[in-house]
């Protein structure tokens, strides 16, 4: 696997390259980006996965200077699991002296971490169009775990007319259900186990809607008497919405395009995790039919 740094070296690597899988990541690769390589690597002539801790989408006191960092573990994950290229620009690559344009998103942008953390999707959108213009790729690879940002990066390529396909892919979990995150490095392996009581409030809720709960109020209800069971848990947010525009739901009228999300501090260290109101086969995506504009 070869390491590029320029973005010029980057695309005259990938001339001429056939059909290009792309895995944007911010680096601490663990199992949950080796099954984006992995799936990439599977629909495509070659593979790229880029690290790069993006200030942009960090607000005032995150944890941007302490994000972790592992080149050498980055490394071999993206090779271990059929990377061709692993592209890791320093900031003034992409942020050079002067720069002074962001992608402002709306609709799905708004709320949820969009208002937990103002100008953080601004961020997002700016650092992928970025990435997206710099590999060219026929389809970029995005995990679930991070929904929100999923249905944000979607409407940006669907608004700008970016000509590459979002593939979304089912999150990776602990076998406590934990979602597998970077961030759950700040976490011992107790606090990791504990704090998969966001995964098992998500399930309590589904439960829920399965037993006949129609209304967010019972839904979610479900959700917080487990929260309630560990005292580490400071929600942020919990909430029942539309999968595709990420609009809350008071009722569940189309079930299979609603989802589940909760964001929570435990142990000082922030988490998120979702998941489809409707369980879906191991495995599957949990991207509804139905497309964003309201096509099927």
């Amino acid at each position: 696997m070869e390491l590029i740094e320029s973005p010029s070296d980057l695309r005259a690597a990938l001339r001429g390259a056939g059909s290009v899988g792309f895995v944007p990541t911010m680096g601490y690769l663990h199992d949950g980006h080796a099954s984006l390589v992995a799936r990439a690597r599977a629909e495509n002539d070659r593979v790229v996965v880029s690290v790069f801790v993006n200030p942009l989408q960090f607000g005032p006191g995150e944890d941007l200077a302490r994000y972790p960092r592992d080149l050498d573990r980055d490394r071999r994950v993206a090779a271990g699991a059929g990377a061709d290229l692993l592209f890791v620009p320093h900031p003034e690559a992409l942020y050079p002296a002067g720069f002074a344009t962001r992608v402002e998103v709306g609709g799905p942008s708004e709320g949820l971490e969009g208002a937990s953390r103002p100008g953080h999707f601004s961020g997002v959108a700016t650092v992928v169009l970025k990435l997206l213009n710099l590999v060219s790729p026929t389809r970029a690879y995005f995990g679930e775990k991070d929904w929100q940002q999923l249905a944000v990066v979607r409407r940006v390529v669907r608004d700008l007319n970016v000509p590459v396909e979002i593939v979304g892919c089912p999150t990776v979990r602990e076998e406590s259900g934990l979602a597998r995150s970077s961030r759950n490095s700040y976490l011992t392996g107790e606090q990791q186990t504990r704090a998969a009581v966001l995964a098992r409030a998500l399930r309590a809720a589904q439960d829920a809607h399965a037993r006949g709960a129609g209304r967010a109020e019972s839904i979610l209800g479900a959700a917080r008497e487990v929260l309630a069971t560990e005292r580490e848990v400071q929600l942020d947010y919990l909430a029942l919405v539309d999968a595709l525009d990420l609009t809350p739901l008071d009722a569940v009228t189309d079930p299979a395009s609603a989802r589940l999300l909760v964001a929570a501090r435990l142990f000082g260290v922030r988490l998120i995790d979702n998941m489809p109101l409707v369980p879906e086969p191991q495995g599957a995506s949990g991207l509804p039919t139905r497309q964003p504009g309201g096509t099927a």
